[in-house]
């Protein structure tokens, strides 16, 4: 099923979208994007629907042909302070505050979201498989928080980030179990299935 490129043609709309709400250790990223209504972009999707090479393809496109993008993160230690939801919300603002093309509406994948300033916003379920533009979003926010994770796989290598991008597998738990956590896991989530033998 083909994405609607845009919601309304009145303003210019932003796709915002997260990657790492899930995972146990790095940070969470998000991006906005502004899609060119003269510019196609072809296979936009989901970027979990996506293989590794398409969306690394399509990121370089993304970025050739938007009107506008950015991306953002929260590290794990902010990601604990805040929670995982509101730092997930706290990139998406972040990523809009570097836009240099403002957006007159904020398409949000999901159905919650803090309000950005004066921006109005609409929260789309599964946006991400319905909108070119959070489709877009959710390719760059999970191709640049991939590249990061694999940069600091070279500092711990034991948890095989490159690999699982340090989302909750039995490998990187055993790992864990093993090593004990380091400088870039989120201590606020559940690291081991059973939380009481960590330390």
């Amino acid at each position: 099923m083909a994405l609607i490129k845009f919601s309304q043609k009145i303003v210019l709309e932003a796709g915002c979208d997260e990657a790492g709400r899930g995972p146990l250790a790095g940070p969470v990223f998000a991006a906005a994007v502004i899609l060119n209504p003269k510019k196609i972009i072809k296979g936009l999707d989901d970027s979990k629907a996506l293989s590794e090479k398409v969306r690394t393809n399509l990121r370089k496109e993304i970025e050739d042909k938007a009107l506008g993008f950015a991306i953002a993160s929260l590290d794990n230690n902010e990601i604990d302070k805040y929670n995982i939801l509101k730092s997930s919300f706290m990139a998406m603002h972040r990523a809009i505050d570097q836009m240099k093309t403002k957006p007159g509406l904020l398409l949000i994948d999901g159905n919650r979201f803090l309000p950005y300033s004066n921006i109005p916003h609409k929260c789309e379920i599964k946006g991400d498989a319905r909108f070119q533009a959070i489709a877009a979003a959710s390719i760059l926010a999970k191709t640049y928080r991939d590249e990061y994770m694999a940069q600091i796989h070279d500092e711990f290598p034991m948890y095989n980030w490159k690999k699982n991008q340090g989302y909750p597998t039995k490998a990187h738990r055993l790992a864990i179990k093993e090593f004990g956590p380091c400088k870039y896991h989120r201590m606020s989530f559940r690291l081991l299935e059973d939380q009481l033998h960590l330390f």
